[in-house]
Protein backbone atom coordinates (compact mmCIF):
# COMPACT_ATOMS: atom_id res chain seq x y z
CA UNK A 1 0.00 0.00 0.00
CA UNK A 2 1.21 3.52 -0.75
CA UNK A 3 0.55 6.55 1.41
CA UNK A 4 1.82 10.09 1.10
CA UNK A 5 3.74 11.26 4.17
CA UNK A 6 3.97 14.99 4.82
CA UNK A 7 6.34 16.10 7.58
CA UNK A 8 6.80 19.30 9.56
CA UNK A 9 9.50 20.60 11.90
CA UNK A 10 12.06 18.08 13.05
CA UNK A 11 10.18 15.26 11.28
CA UNK A 12 10.86 17.06 7.99
CA UNK A 13 14.54 17.32 8.95
CA UNK A 14 14.70 13.58 9.68
CA UNK A 15 13.17 12.71 6.29
CA UNK A 16 15.29 15.36 4.52
CA UNK A 17 12.15 16.41 2.65
CA UNK A 18 8.67 17.71 3.34
CA UNK A 19 6.73 15.07 1.44
CA UNK A 20 7.36 11.54 0.24
CA UNK A 21 5.44 8.46 -0.83
CA UNK A 22 5.88 5.44 1.41
CA UNK A 23 5.18 1.86 0.38
CA UNK A 24 4.42 -0.35 3.36
CA UNK A 25 2.76 -3.63 4.16
CA UNK A 26 1.08 -2.72 7.45
CA UNK A 27 -2.47 -1.60 8.07
CA UNK A 28 -2.42 0.87 10.97
CA UNK A 29 -0.69 4.08 11.92
CA UNK A 30 1.26 2.04 14.50
CA UNK A 31 2.61 -0.15 11.69
CA UNK A 32 3.66 2.91 9.72
CA UNK A 33 5.28 4.42 12.84
CA UNK A 34 7.36 1.25 13.30
CA UNK A 35 8.41 1.22 9.65
CA UNK A 36 9.48 4.86 9.86
CA UNK A 37 11.50 4.11 13.00
CA UNK A 38 13.22 1.20 11.24
CA UNK A 39 14.07 3.34 8.20
CA UNK A 40 14.83 6.51 10.19
CA UNK A 41 15.89 5.59 13.77
CA UNK A 42 15.77 9.25 14.82
CA UNK A 43 11.96 8.97 14.90
CA UNK A 44 12.28 6.74 17.98
CA UNK A 45 13.45 9.81 19.92
CA UNK A 46 10.18 11.65 19.19
CA UNK A 47 7.98 10.08 21.83
CA UNK A 48 5.16 12.56 21.31
CA UNK A 49 5.07 12.41 17.50
CA UNK A 50 1.42 12.79 16.43
CA UNK A 51 -0.21 11.65 13.22
CA UNK A 52 -3.04 13.11 11.19
CA UNK A 53 -4.67 11.33 8.27
CA UNK A 54 -6.52 13.32 5.63
CA UNK A 55 -6.68 16.38 7.99
CA UNK A 56 -7.90 14.52 11.12
CA UNK A 57 -5.75 13.64 14.13
CA UNK A 58 -5.72 9.86 14.62
CA UNK A 59 -4.55 7.28 17.15
CA UNK A 60 -2.07 4.50 16.47
CA UNK A 61 -4.88 1.97 15.89
CA UNK A 62 -6.31 3.97 12.96
CA UNK A 63 -6.48 1.82 9.80
CA UNK A 64 -4.85 3.42 6.78
CA UNK A 65 -6.06 3.14 3.21
CA UNK A 66 -4.06 3.33 0.02
CA UNK A 67 -3.41 6.92 -1.08
CA UNK A 68 -4.12 8.43 2.36
CA UNK A 69 -2.14 11.52 3.29
CA UNK A 70 -0.38 10.99 6.60
CA UNK A 71 0.92 14.11 8.31
CA UNK A 72 3.71 13.83 10.89
CA UNK A 73 3.31 16.42 13.64
CA UNK A 74 6.37 16.56 15.90
CA UNK A 75 6.45 17.98 19.41
CA UNK A 76 6.71 21.76 19.45
CA UNK A 77 7.83 24.24 22.03
CA UNK A 78 6.84 27.82 22.35
CA UNK A 79 7.33 30.76 24.50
Amino acid sequence: MKVTVTAFGIAKDILNKKQTEVEYSGTTVADLRQQLIQEFPEFAKLASLKFAVNTDYVNDDFVLNSNDEVVLIPPVSGG
